[in-house]
This record gives structure tokens, C-alpha cells and sequence, in this order.
């Protein structure tokens, strides 16, 4: 087939140079110019100060509004969740993380973490109890498994969970929860005992209502990412709950490691977001920026790193969407996310930094975008498993041999 002469195709779109756009029909476009211009409207204006600040002032209001949008508990279905597709819940993380990393982790907790959980593992009644006010963004919701000592290998978690008659009695300490101190309900993560009686041994999920005695959510302050972010602590501390507050549905590291692949999924759209974001603005900064009396864009360096950067960022979001597709035919695995994880998050920093570069000196201020990006991106690259975890999950996966222990 011969290639049509250049006047008679459409013009080359540098902010969609592979013409992805054409990948996604109505209703997805919608979807993303709708997250697009909230996020434009209500955080751009923002986040420089909150970053600068490390606060997130009217959270609360934020969650609301983003449950007006649809954006929480986006993929899931019924309990006034919007039942959208995966490529849907995509695009939205995409858009939410092009303005901060923080709103992205905000949407992805209470969504992909929290009532994913409870969503896929409660009761009825746990989830009629709780869904319905999360996706309103009414109640915010946390996610309690990494623990002080415990980050990538959750199977040695200390957090545990006794019987005590019919109730739970549940001691331990949860590290880095987004959402934690304003959070209505945290899905909490323990080892329970062998006592013979039903479901009893194992790793178990339990719903802990915030104010409940012995539990408490202390902010971690003095965070050099991740600042305009709600992240804590959670102490348990002999903390009572009824039989019908522990998850039924699932026993073992199963439960959990299911919700974290379903975050991770939202990732490897978001971090395309923040890489877009840096991309732009260095762009931009090349076409107007004068050094030698013409704009560093037409230097031939400054080019190849454009070039670079356009590239890999548009290859990302090309993964991403191959990705979705497979999550909204079914057919997507667990290591097909970290294998997208691994590479966007990983690829997303080098286009922070390579965009700093041409920045130069303004790189560095909170006037653009890059550099708050980029120190983001190094939390992005930890949580939901590490580089290291995904390099061994693929590892496992080619070869055949386990090679984490």
C-alpha cells in the first residue's frame, strides 16, 4: 500500500505525534476533556502553594467533587459507581496525575485500593454500608499494608488480628497511607490466628471505622514528595471490631495483592500524565527561551532530547492503552501491569529530568511544573512495588525460577 502524499493527511500534532487520539472513541474522549478541565480549573491554579506548603487544604471538598465526576470507584459497578471502562479509568488517572501525582493517589486509594476491597471481597451489607458514600466522595477511604518494617514482602506483616468471642481484637501499626487521617473507614490488613473456627488462619481485610477506640491516624509530616498528599500513620492499638467488620470474601495475600494490581494499573496511565506535563513545559520553555540570539529549540542538542522525550512519552501512553484493552477484555495479567508499571514510572522520571535540563535554572522553581513532577515521580516509583519488585516479577515470569528469596 503506498504511503498518501503529506498534503493530503492531517497536519502533524506535536502534543499527539502518533495520532493516539484515534484510538479512543466519543465517549473516552469526554471522559478525559472532562478530568482535563477540572483538574485545569481547580488544582492547577493551586498546587504550586499546596506543594510548597506539603498540605492538601479542602480534601474533602476535593473528594466531592470528584465523586460528582464520576471519578471514584470509576471501573466499578453499582453502589453509585460509574461502571466505566478500564481505558476510561485510564484516561482519568492521566489527567488527574498531568496536574499532581497527590490527586491521582488520592483517586486511586479510595478507588483502585479501598472500595476495590470492599467491592470485591465484602458482604453485602459492607458494601451497602460503605460504597455508596465513597463514591459520592462523602466518605474517604484507606488502604493499611505496608508497615514500618514491612514494604515489599507484605507476608511479614506484624499487624494481627485475635478472636475475642465473636468480636476482633486487632494490634499492629500500618506506614505511608494516603488518605489515613481523613480517611471515614480504613481496610486494614492482618494476620490472624488458628483457632479452628471458620475462616480463621491467615491474612485477613478488616473495614475499621475512623473513631474507633485504640485507633488512630497520625500525618506524616516532612515529606520531600508527595506533598500536596494526605499520608499517615495508622496505629491499632487493641482496637475492638465485631465479627462483621473482616472481609469475607477473601483470606491470604491474595486479597490484597489483587487491590494493589488494580492501583498499579491506574499508574502506568498516571505517571504518562506527570511526564506529559514536564514534556509540554519544556517544550514550550525551548520555543520561547533565547540563547546565542535564537530559541534553544532550534539547537540541534536541545532537539534530541525533545525528540527523546516525545518518544518514550508516547510510547508509554501507547502501553497504557494496550493495557486497558486487555483489563476491559479480560485478559489482562498481573504481570502484564508490572511490566507497565516498571516501564512508564521508570521512563516518566527520565522525562522530568531530561525536561529539567532544558529548563535549566528555572527548572528547579515551582513555576513550572518539572521538578515537582519529578520528585513525585520518586514515590510513584516506590509504592505499589518497587523497580526491583517488577524486575523480578517479570524476571519469574520469563524464566520460570523465583528468584525473591
Amino acid at each position: 500500500m503506498s504511503v498518501p502524499p503529506a498534503d493530503e493527511l492531517p497536519p502533524f500534532d506535536p502534543g499527539d505525534p502518533l495520532g493516539l487520539d484515534d484510538l479512543l472513541d466519543a465517549e473516552e474522549r469526554a471522559i478525559r476533556d472532562t478530568v482535563r478541565a477540572w483538574a485545569t480549573d481547580r488544582v492547577l491554579p493551586e498546587i504550586a502553594g499546596w506543594y510548597e506548603r506539603g498540605e492538601l487544604p479542602g480534601i474533602r471538598e476535593l473528594a466531592r467533587e470528584l465523586g460528582s465526576l464520576g471519578a471514584l470507584g470509576m471501573s466499578l459497578t453499582g453502589y453509585g459507581c460509574a461502571g466505566a471502562s478500564a481505558v476510561q479509568y485510564g484516561l482519568a488517572c492521566l489527567e488527574l496525575e498531568a496536574a499532581d501525582s497527590g490527586i491521582r493517589s488520592l483517586v486511586s486509594v479510595q478507588g483502585s485500593l479501598a472500595m476495590y476491597a470492599i467491592h470485591r471481597y465484602g458482604s453485602e451489607e459492607q458494601k451497602e454500608r460503605w460504597l455508596p458514600g465513597m463514591a459520592a466522595g462523602t466518605t474517604i477511604g484507606c488502604f493499611g499494608l505496608t508497615e514500618p518494617d514491612h514494604g515489599s514482602d507484605p507476608a511479614g506483616m506484624r499487624t494481627h488480628a485475635r478472636r475475642d468471642g465473636t468480636d476482633w481484637v486487632l494490634t499492629g501499626r500500618k506506614m505511608w497511607i494516603t488518605n489515613g487521617s481523613v480517611a471515614g473507614v480504613a481496610v486494614v490488613w492482618a494476620r490472624t490466628e488458628r483457632d479452628g473456627g471458620p475462616g480463621s488462619g491467615g491474612v485477613r481485610g478488616f473495614l475499621v471505622p475512623a473513631g474507633t477506640p485504640g485507633f488512630s491516624a497520625p500525618e506524616i509530616r516532612h515529606k520531600w514528595s508527595l506533598r500536596a498528599s494526605v499520608t499517615s500513620e495508622l496505629i491499632l492499638d487493641e482496637v475492638r471490631l465485631p465479627a462483621d467488620a473482616v472481609l469475607p470474601g477473601v483470606t491470604g495475600l491474595r486479597g490484597p495483592l489483587s487491590c494493589l494490581s488494580h492501583a498499579r494499573y491506574g499508574i502506568v496511565w498516571g505517571s504518562m500524565g506527570a511526564a506529559r506535563a514536564s514534556f509540554e513545559a519544556a517544550l514550550g520553555y525551548a520555543r520561547t527561551r533565547e540563547q546565542f540570539g535564537r530559541p534553544i529549540g532550534g539547537f540541534q542538542l536541545t532537539q534530541a532530547k525533545l525528540a527523546d522525550m516525545a518518544v518514550e512519552l508516547h510510547k508509554g501512553i501507547l502501553l497504557a492503552h494496550h493495557l486497558g484493552r486487555r483489563m476491559d477484555a479480560g485478559r489482562l495479567r498481573a504481570e502484564q501491569i508490572s511490566f507497565g508499571k516498571l516501564n512508564n514510572v521508570r521512563e516518566a522520571i527520565g522525562i522530568c529530568r531530561t525536561a529539567r535540563t532544558i529548563l535549566g535554572a528555572n527548572g528547579i522553581s515551582l513555576e513550572y511544573p518539572v521538578m515537582r513532577h519529578a520528585t513525585n515521580l520518586e514515590s510513584v516509583l516506590t509504592y505499589e512495588g518497587t523497580v526491583e519488585m517488577h524486575q523480578l516479577v517479570l524476571g519469574k515470569a520469563l524464566t520460570g525460577l523465583d528468584a525473591f528469596r
